[in-house]
């Protein structure tokens, strides 16, 4: 048979298969050559399947890539456990900054919960008992007993709203703030002492991880 006839019969079988697409794209791909004898893809390339042979004609810019789904559910669970990890590390940090802090503090500790509500008014001058309860997670009568007991100690001032006299607004006093200011000041120098006698690339690389910590807690708050 000759060269031509050979070509013909290729052709044939393409035009007879046109009517299912796929069996088309097998034929074009075998008798797609310069001289009509079948060819394997380009640059020795073998089309193995018929997922890759349509991959190879679907429309788009050459250098364009289709991530395939399991490689996306991968790549989310590699973060969802990296995640996990740094949430461990982080919580242990600050447990154990908490304590070492504690006890080289030389006044009287104050309850955890006190601790983050006073921090909390600190932060947000004027927040709200119904805000704060939100942001702490903690009903609001729990805020009211909280906020009672710092009023006693002189570290809070409840005051009330201008617009609603029914509304509670919680600031802390000098005391209070000379208080988280020695704490802070405290952990920060026993935290520090603690990272100067790590390898510098630990310090290094603790250092550059802050930001990101920060990119982190932004986009989760925005979830």
């Amino acid at each position: 048979m000759s060269r031509d006839l050979d070509h013909s019969q290729w052709g044939g079988n393409a035009r007879r298969r046109s009517r299912n697409p796929i069996g088309a794209l097998r034929a074009v791909a075998i008798c797609a050559s310069a001289d009509g004898l079948p060819r394997p893809g380009p640059a020795g390339y073998i089309l193995s399947s018929v997922n890759d042979i349509i991959s190879r004609h679907r429309p788009g810019p050459p250098s364009a890539v289709v991530e395939p789904a399991g490689e996306r559910v991968l790549a989310e669970g590699r973060a969802a456990a990296a995640a996990a990890e740094l949430f461990t590390a982080i919580s242990m940090i600050r447990r154990t900054a908490r304590r070492a802090a504690r006890q080289a503090w030389t006044q009287q500790p104050l309850p955890p919960a006190q601790s983050e509500l006073l921090r909390l008014a600190a932060a947000r001058p004027g927040i709200t008992v119904a805000d704060a309860a939100q942001e702490l997670r903690l009903a609001p009568t729990t805020v009211s007993t909280l906020v009672g007991r710092l009023t006693e100690a002189g570290l809070l001032v409840r005051e009330r709203g201008a617009a609603d006299g029914r509304t509670a607004l919680l600031t802390t006093t000098e005391k209070a703030r000379l208080r988280l200011a020695e704490f802070r000041d405290l952990r920060a120098d026993l935290a520090g002492r603690a990272l100067a006698q790590l390898p510098e690339q630990d310090q290094k690389a603790l250092a550059a991880a802050a930001p990101a910590l920060l990119r982190l807690a932004e986009r989760m708050e925005s979830q």
